[in-house]
């Protein structure tokens, strides 16, 4: 498993100059909902770009037909 480096604390205070009680941090517009947010759609986009084999906007080499924003003719009958 590996190690993970500590927060720096001048970080961690630039981030809570005005921090009182806990509801500050996990209220509904608390500190922790923007980075929780950015954390899950960074792993959302990577798991994405792994199973369809590139990443958004790359020019795609597979066969497979797996393609992200590309587009194609639809008939409905």
């Amino acid at each position: 498993m590996t190690t993970r480096k500590s927060l720096p604390t001048d970080l961690i205070d630039s981030l809570l100059p005005d921090y009182k009680k806990p509801k500050d941090l996990i209220d509904e517009n608390g500190l922790l909902k923007q980075p929780t947010k950015a954390l899950v759609e960074r792993a959302l986009q990577a798991e994405i770009a792994e199973h369809l084999g590139h990443d958004k906007h790359e020019t795609i080499n597979n066969l497979t037909g797996n393609a992200k924003n590309g587009k194609s003719h639809k008939t409905v009958p």
